[in-house]
């Protein structure tokens, strides 16, 4: 069980970073060679970039969506980090997404998978969490009070470097 910070917190960051959603969909139950592997293929990956601190990867959250989806939101330092290990060939995912795309061909339609990037510039985002254990973002980069000038939606905005 996580530890819950008490109070109104938020997460302690000025810095650019990308948001990565990836995940997948079960389309077919029972095409269970079809989508095991890609959630067997995840864990590997996770552990390979979470001890790689100069791989630019910050860290993630699993989210469920019903029985079907299953998606992780990813931090990332900057897009070319994440791109770099997406393409690098020594790497853990490289041979998993070519395997992937191998076994579709097998499956058609069986699993589903996406992804959705997001460019973060420095000072364009804010977050508060209230009686939470470290979540998200805040769990990335770390949490502080979200008292005095990081009270407000737009206090914090201002605190993380936007303007207005």
């Amino acid at each position: 069980m996580s530890t819950i910070q008490p109070g109104r917190v938020t997460a302690q960051t000025s810095a650019p970073l990308v948001v990565f959603l990836i995940g997948m969909r079960i389309n077919r139950f029972r095409a269970v060679g079809a989508w095991l592997p890609v959630i067997r293929a995840m864990g590997p990956m996770l552990a390979e970039l979470s001890a790689a601190p100069d791989s630019g990867f910050l860290g993630y959250e699993p989210m469920l969506r019903g029985f079907r989806t299953v998606m992780l939101v990813q931090y990332w330092r900057d897009f070319d980090s994440l791109e770099a290990y997406a393409r690098a060939p020594e790497q853990t995912h490289w041979p998993a997404w070519r395997a992937f795309n191998h076994a579709v061909l097998q499956r058609p339609g069986a699993v589903g998978i996406f992804h959705e990037t997001y460019v973060v510039p420095a000072g364009n985002s804010e977050t508060v969490y209230v009686d939470m254990p470290a979540f998200g973002l805040g769990k990335v980069a770390g949490l502080v009070p979200a008292t005095g000038s990081r009270h407000a939606a737009r206090e914090r905005m201002k605190a993380s470097g936007q303007q207005g």
